[in-house]
């Protein structure tokens, strides 16, 4: 309930910002998917979740459930906390959760936000999920998200949906090292394609 409600206020403020959306037909109607995304400021999270009907559940970082009001929000905003630079073993249970249900989980694979717009090597946790799962991957750009809120924003604002990647060539293998990275890099990849057209 306070998910919808805070998806219809946030929409609509960004639609009149002049929030651009293209091809969010590529996120599946049905089943679990992963919606991996760019991540240049706070407003990632929230321009993703808008440009979608089906509800999506974000990985975010602990320290910002620290404080006990806004783990509370974050909560009912459907995000539940992982430890950056660890293997945090009660994050993958939870997004392993929220696939199984067929829900969408939502990752931002570089970590952390990308002040600077240099290449940050991917961190392995979507490409671990989409191979331990099977369920496609949907690369995501936020364009504009940059620039300081609300008013003057002289760069499109859009959020940007490419084809999901279905990771096909890597069924029944066993998962590595190597592969994780291999993985990784294609998520990237497609990724910055977006970014770039």
């Amino acid at each position: 309930m306070f998910y919808r409600f805070a998806w219809f206020i946030m929409r609509t403020f960004f639609t009149l910002l002049g929030l651009r959306m293209e091809n969010v037909h590529n996120l599946p109607e049905k089943g679990a998917a992963i919606v991996v995304a760019n991540h240049v400021s706070n407003w990632d999270p929230i321009v993703v979740a808008i440009s979608f009907k089906r509800p999506i559940y974000f990985m975010a970082k602990a320290e910002l459930f620290e404080n006990s009001f806004l783990a509370r929000i974050l909560t009912m905003l459907n995000a539940f906390p992982v430890k950056r630079g660890s293997a945090d073993r009660a994050a993958i249970k939870n997004a392993l959760k929220v696939l199984e249900k067929g829900q969408i989980l939502g990752i931002f694979p570089e970590g952390q936000r990308n002040k600077t717009g240099e290449d940050l090597e991917a961190q392995s946790g979507a490409a671990m999920l989409a191979l331990k799962t099977g369920v496609p991957v949907v690369p995501v750009a936020c364009i504009g998200t940059d620039r300081k809120l609300p008013i003057g924003w002289l760069k499109p604002l859009k959020v940007k949906v490419g084809k999901p990647m279905f990771l096909e060539e890597f069924k029944g293998q066993k998962i590595n090292s190597l592969m994780l990275k291999e993985v990784s890099e294609q998520i990237m990849y497609e990724i910055n394609l977006l970014l770039q057209k």
